[in-house]
């Protein structure tokens, strides 16, 4: 087997066990809604990040045996495998404009990446790597300060993937200088850079698994796969000097790819959103109250007004089911239901409220 051959068959292998392991990773998240970073307890978690480990071990023996500019494509079918193994193994099956979206999500990437120029021995000095991380880990905590405060979890979702994403890219940069930079005569010459490499690599798996947590596969997995990337090749091209090929008509081909890849993202989204809008979300514990007789306002307190006066009527099975009330941390969804009767009648049930968090 060729080099060649062979760098393609690994990065092929690399990117089903970066996709094997992001479905593990939302299942976990499906079912240990609780701990939504770190849920240690979980063997899946645990196979899911030796799962990632390989493809990334996989994916850097390959670029060992071929070019730059065809590995890093390759890697990014990860998420178009993704979609048929989630249908095959997990029973997930991604509708038509989620397929849309993951398409263009890794054909803008891969035409990108392709056109990104350089595969030079670069290196950064120690001035330049105290602001590449400074300002790394600035992002992602921004990032992930923004996303507590959205409610949306699909929005959510894609702040902390992009927050990944970046803590991903700029490990990237670091272990490229490191391995530039290693000398086995000093080898701790290289451990503030490493230790940089492994905050920014837990702070990245981390994110990625909260990430997880009540959006689905696609949108979160587009968006590390192409953002992680997407600035490792930023910061190539402003502090290595890199340039995409072909001169200006590389580069405007390289827009276009990273509109492609942008309109992708924002695809996937929608289709999320939209899912969400309809779809009662299966790790939301919420209860859903149902009034007769008309709308009541006021909702938590309305709710709780009118499961006491249906508790206070004996033989009511319904209500003597549910006389104990939500348990702390769950949502009320009040609406009428068609019907007439002289009383307020509640029927609450495990079911989850539409864009509960």
């Amino acid at each position: 087997m060729s080099s060649l051959a062979l760098s393609v068959l690994l990065s092929l292998v690399s990117a089903v066990a970066y996709a094997a392991g992001a479905i593990l990773q939302e299942q976990v998240a499906t079912t240990t809604p609780s701990r939504p970073y770190a849920p240690l307890h979980h063997t899946g978690w645990w196979i899911a990040v030796a799962l990632n480990g390989v493809g990334a071990v996989l994916h850097v023996i390959a670029l060992a045996y071929g070019p730059l500019s065809l590995v890093q494509p390759l890697g990014a079918l990860t998420i178009v495998f993704a979609l048929p193994m989630a249908a095959v193994f997990v029973r997930r099956r991604a509708g038509a404009t989620a397929w849309r979206g993951a398409v263009m999500a890794t054909a803008g990437l891969a035409g990108l990446l392709a056109l990104t120029g350089g595969n030079g021995s670069h290196t950064l000095g120690t001035g330049q790597r105290g602001v590449l991380a400074g300002a790394a880990l600035g992002v992602v905590a921004l990032l992930f300060l923004t996303a507590q405060g959205v409610h949306r979890p699909v929005l959510r979702s894609v702040l902390l993937a992009a927050g990944a994403g970046v803590a991903f890219g700029i490990a990237s940069v670091f272990t490229k200088t490191v391995a530039v930079d290693w000398s086995w005569g000093v080898p701790f010459a290289q451990w503030p850079a490493m230790s940089v490499i492994a905050v920014l690599a837990v702070a990245g798996l981390l994110l990625s698994q909260a990430s997880y947590r009540g959006s689905g596969l696609a949108a979160p997995l587009a968006t590390v796969t192409v953002v992680n990337p997407v600035v490792a090749a930023a910061v190539g091209i402003t502090l290595f000097g890199e340039d995409f090929r072909y001169g200006v008509t590389g580069t405007v081909l390289a827009l276009a790819c990273g509109a492609l890849a942008a309109g992708g993202l924002v695809l996937l989204t929608v289709e999320r959103l939209g899912s969400d809008g309809g779809t009662p979300r299966a790790d939301a514990p919420d209860v859903r109250s149902e009034v007769r007789g008309g709308t009541t306002p006021g909702g938590l307190v309305a709710a709780q007004r009118a499961r006491g006066r249906a508790a206070e009527r004996p033989g009511r099975e319904a209500s003597d089911r549910h006389a104990a009330g939500p348990e702390v941390g769950e949502r009320i969804d009040v609406r009428s239901v068609a019907g007439t009767g002289p009383d307020l009648e509640v029927e609450m049930g495990p079911r989850a409220v539409p864009g509960g968090s």
